[in-house]
């Protein structure tokens, strides 16, 4: 009689036990919208790198702290902005601006530089930017998605799970990729120490040969041979 709603219980942990780790494995994919605060000084430069992957879409914004709300930001309070591809290619460049916002889809992986310049100020002041920085599935406006296709919030959530699932899948594929290059690396690596050791090991012989026919020659001129 107990058997029933124990197996249903057993089935019923491990599919949350799966759920969970799902859910895990998507949070981790979708960690890539990433918010921060940067403590700047004037003639002091930051700079911010993220590794993004070929055709992911990048979106970040940036604003510098009012420290006085409801009053005008110093003159002292100003950012050079400038976003570099991995080659070196700008993706967005900004001067003397107190707030900005970029957005571009990545055309290699690799990468790519955010780079913040406060410019220089006498005295020095000191301030605090706010920087919010996604790629990915984050980087998407869910919102306007879902107003433009006339659907629920549901729906999104699971258009959502299904970009993370295919990202999830890439980064899988990319793994592997990684691995195989290192074992090709591993193998080359192993093949040119194999040749060093062996060209060691002939330069040590032949050194050691050189070594004994000059000790037999100088022997045999001191006619101690």
């Amino acid at each position: 009689m107990d058997l029933l709603p124990s197996r249903y219980k057993i089935h019923k942990t491990k599919l949350r036990w799966i759920l969970t780790m799902m859910t895990m494995m998507m949070m981790m994919v979708m960690r890539r919208g990433e918010s921060m605060r940067l403590d700047m000084e004037s003639g002091n430069t930051k700079c911010i790198s993220d590794d993004i992957k070929t055709n992911y879409m990048t979106v970040g914004t940036y604003s510098i702290v009012n420290p006085n709300e409801g009053h005008h930001l110093p003159p002292s309070h100003k950012l050079f902005v400038t976003v570099s591809s991995p080659k070196g290619k700008s993706h967005h460049h900004a001067e003397n601006v107190e707030s900005g916002k970029f957005v571009y889809t990545a055309e290699e992986t690799g990468d790519y530089m955010t780079c913040f310049v406060a410019p220089g100020y006498r005295p020095t002041a000191k301030f605090a930017v706010d920087f919010e920085w996604k790629s990915g599935v984050e980087a998407k406006d869910w919102t306007t998605i879902a107003k433009r296709g006339q659907i629920t919030m549901l729906e999104v959530e699971v258009r959502k799970l299904l970009d993370v699932t295919e990202t999830i899948h890439e980064e899988m594929f990319q793994l592997r990729e990684r691995e195989r290059e290192m074992q090709e690396l591993n193998r080359s690596t192993n093949s040119r120490m194999a040749a060093l050791s062996l060209l060691s090991f002939v330069v040590t012989m032949s050194v050691a040969g050189l070594q004994l026919w000059h000790l037999k020659s100088f022997l045999e001129r001191k006619k101690l041979l």
